[in-house]
């Protein structure tokens, strides 16, 4: 039987949908997060597994538990807020333990489970502080320890990174995922930031205008991206116009095999630009219009006539082409997939 399973949830406003007929079934113990741009579904969806939403159409179920109509209180889930959401004239402590309080937890036991909680994410030694004393990180750390005491079955987490600044968020990233595999909960998280998803989860959930995109682990959905919309939306990526003839792909003058596939016609293919090489005459040929170094690695944007492509080349001592050289593109046919352009926002 699925842990949390998610059966055509539908949410309407009025005549507009804002999440339409979405199923997805999350195992126990797995992190999973739902990804896409602003009002594509998202927080929606985390807001009706919450019981804040109740749905248009479609049931929720944890387990044997139906929790469509469950208030969310008794839902026994635990939710980490945007904005924390801490109360100020409470200490750390005091606000980890706001929900044990409202479970009537004994005492001793509320002690302990408290202690364990803010051990658990970094802060032992600031059970006394008020979130007004604490760093974003620190206040962070309270809310997810707030949500974990409670032992709940699954884990909401809505953005909870995006307030805070680039580097932190990535140490945030790695403690979060580190947690989360210590303590086994069933997580679910909503962000609209591409790298954090593929950092953090066991599989991701892309969504545009209230529909699944694509369900699949980060490697996967990065390689192989279901749609056109996919492949914009996860990372920097080459959309080419190209032909596709009893099992061969033309890229302008060039050719690929396409193993596997059947279609015939037009067609469109996706290159991540980091698995673009330069050849010396075999390949697409084009110019290098401009170059730009960015640390570990160098973006240049080249002209063909199949349209302007972006490579990414490492910053390993190599020699990089310049401005106007004359070059050849090449890649291997199991780099490039076939996009479904007709599902492309």
């Amino acid at each position: 039987m699925p842990f949390l399973e998610l059966q055509s949830l539908t949410k309407l406003y009025g005549d507009a949908v804002a999440v339409d007929g979405l199923s997805l079934v999350v195992e126990k113990g797995e992190f999973v997060s739902l990804l896409g741009p602003s009002g594509c579904g998202k927080t929606t969806t985390l807001q009706m597994i919450a019981g804040f939403l109740e749905p248009s159409a479609g049931t929720i179920r944890l387990g044997e538990r139906d929790l469509t109509r469950i208030k969310p209180a008794a839902r026994g889930l635990g939710i980490v807020f945007q904005s924390y959401a801490l109360f100020p004239h409470m200490t750390a402590a005091e606000n980890v333990a706001f929900g044990l309080e409202m479970r009537g937890v004994a005492k001793s036991e509320k002690a302990k489970r408290v202690a364990e909680a803010l051990t658990l994410v970094g802060l032992a030694g600031l059970s006394d502080r008020y979130p007004r004393r604490m760093s974003g990180g620190q206040q962070q750390r309270v809310a997810l320890a707030r949500a974990l005491v409670i032992r709940p079955d699954v884990l909401l987490l809505d953005e909870p990174l995006s307030n805070l600044d680039v580097k932190l968020r990535e140490e945030m990233q790695v403690e979060l995922r580190q947690i989360q595999r210590t303590v086994g909960t069933t997580t679910i998280l909503v962000t609209h930031d591409q790298g954090e998803a593929m950092a953090l989860s066991d599989r991701i959930v892309v969504m545009n205008r209230g529909r699944v995109e694509q369900v699949a682990r980060p490697t996967d959905i990065y390689r192989a991206p279901a749609s056109t919309f996919v492949a914009n939306f996860l990372g920097k990526i080459n959309v080419l116009p190209a032909i596709v003839t009893d099992g061969v792909v033309s890229i302008g003058a060039s050719r690929w095999p396409a193993a596997g596939t059947t279609t015939n016609g037009a067609a469109s293919v996706s290159i991540r630009p980091e698995r673009i090489i330069f050849s010396e005459s075999a390949g697409l040929a084009g110019t290098v219009k401009s170059r730009i170094f960015q640390g570990h690695h160098w973006l240049l944007h080249v002209a063909t006539n199949a349209g302007l492509v972006a490579v990414i080349a490492p910053n390993d001592g190599r020699a990089i082409p310049d401005e106007n050289a004359e070059v050849h593109l090449g890649w291997r046919a199991d780099d490039m997939a076939l996009a479904n352009s007709e599902r492309a926002s």
